[in-house]
């Protein structure tokens, strides 16, 4: 599919930046990537705006990477979406039977008319050469952008409730343990819901909000009819760039202090943790293994371990995993072999999904999913989705989760202190947006 390639330049582009997320609101499908300018060895723009579908394929998780196969072979153009954790049944012989408020389908990816990429103050349409002649008027709307609150959105107090109180976590904790013991695991990723009902947002402006205490490099906002994920990520899943495959799992958390000397200390000491790194480390191994299905015979490898890096709220662990592929591998090939990622699941991996199955409350759907895109080229670039909240605005319902590690060193206790932590950001903004 040919798309026509126009470059402007802008001065204020973060003033442009904020006009063209809200600008987009106006298409029922819209996806956001902000990198925030993080400074980041494997970047391909600062952020990326595809708007307005013009094919598009939603599916069940049932043969859901076939289907996708398919679409993205026949597209052979940009196709934007989301995978979400839940495709794992396609994957391995799992199920999903947990609550479920929010009701996104388990897959969608969609081909825009209008693409628009920035980078530094450069600013590229690329739009399909059926609506090219709208480059030019959408530029000016776009620079020139003011929010129209004409029609008030219902206002409405958000109540924040626990799908699982703190009795009841440490009883989970306590289970998860006894299968570390047991020998069925040496690790799993259980998470926690935190949900609101009744409840009405303006998603972009909670977005925006989350994102300016955030700024992570793998930000995401996504609208899909009347669904939204506002993804204040900090890590990434897996990305393709030529024949190099890049995969950076987090694992790894310590808060971020005041005082400038305390705050190097607690990064210090993360790094010398040992249970934080023993957690770092097992997910390593199991996205070296996971590579390894796809990679050229001894490419794999790890650029980093476990290095610290810090963003406004937290520090992280973060380690770099890559491998080679062959020419003729399909990019599909190589997230199916690796989905879902080793971090939001455990080790061995399809005994922890097992666990959490039966441990978790909640489905947990878009949530340790992932929000990316494809290019022309098969390259490829995927987040991880945590960090979020999630919203049905038909439904009238928020969700957001966060989980951490379970090893044989964790504490009930410190592992709730963190899950708090982890949600801090996101209880905050939902506080203090509406």
């Amino acid at each position: 599919m040919q798309r026509t390639l126009r470059t402007f330049s802008v001065k204020n582009i973060y003033q442009f930046k904020q006009n063209l997320l809200s600008w987009s609101q106006q298409f029922e499908t819209v996806i956001w990537l902000d990198s925030n300018n993080y400074n980041q060895k494997y970047s391909s723009f600062n952020c990326a705006l595809a708007a307005d579908d013009f094919t598009s394929i939603k599916t069940d998780y049932y043969n859901a990477f076939k289907k996708l196969k398919e679409y993205q072979s026949i597209t052979k153009d940009y196709i934007f979406g989301y995978i979400t954790y839940d495709v794992k049944n396609d994957v391995e012989q799992l199920t999903s039977n947990n609550f479920d408020g929010l009701n996104f389908a388990d897959l969608y990816f969609f081909q825009p008319k209008k693409l628009i990429f920035i980078n530094n103050n450069s600013v590229e349409f690329k739009y399909l050469r059926m609506v090219d002649d709208e480059i030019d008027d959408d530029f000016k709307e776009i620079k020139n952008f003011e929010e129209k609150n004409n029609i008030e959105k219902e206002s409405s107090e958000i109540k924040i409730k626990l799908r699982v109180h703190k009795d009841e976590y440490h009883a989970k904790i306590n289970k998860i343990l006894e299968h570390i013991q047991q020998g069925d695991i040496y690790e799993t990723n259980y998470c926690q819901e935190f949900y609101a009902e009744n409840t009405t947002i303006n998603p972009v402006e909670v977005y925006k909000h989350l994102n300016k205490i955030s700024e992570p490099p793998f930000a995401s906002f996504l609208k899909i009819d009347d669904k939204y994920a506002l993804c204040a990520s900090p890590e990434r899943y897996i990305k393709k760039e030529g024949l190099k495959i890049i995969s950076q799992p987090i694992k790894g958390t310590a808060k971020r202090l005041v005082s400038k000397f305390d705050d190097e200390q607690i990064a210090n000491d993360l790094v010398r943790d040992e249970k934080e790194r023993a957690e770092n480390v097992m997910i390593v191994d199991l996205v070296r293994n996971d590579l390894s299905k796809t990679a050229k015979i001894g490419s794999v490898k790890v650029e980093e371990l476990c290095k610290v890096y810090s963003f406004k709220q937290v520090h992280q662990l973060i380690s770099t995993v890559v491998s080679d592929v062959e020419k003729d591998t399909h990019p599909i090939d190589i997230l199916q072999s690796t989905f879902p990622m080793g971090s939001m699941t455990g080790a061995p991996k399809v005994s922890a999904m097992r666990i959490i199955e039966n441990l978790e409350d909640t489905k947990r759907g878009l949530y340790s999913g992932t929000i990316g895109y494809f290019t022309p080229e098969n390259d490829f670039d995927f987040n991880v989705i945590i960090r979020s909240i999630l919203y049905n605005e038909e439904r009238k319902y928020i969700s957001y989760s966060v989980g951490g590690a379970i090893t044989a060193q964790s504490v009930a206790e410190k592992e709730y202190e963190e899950c708090l932590l982890k949600a801090k950001a996101m209880k905050y903004v939902l506080l203090n947006s509406c």
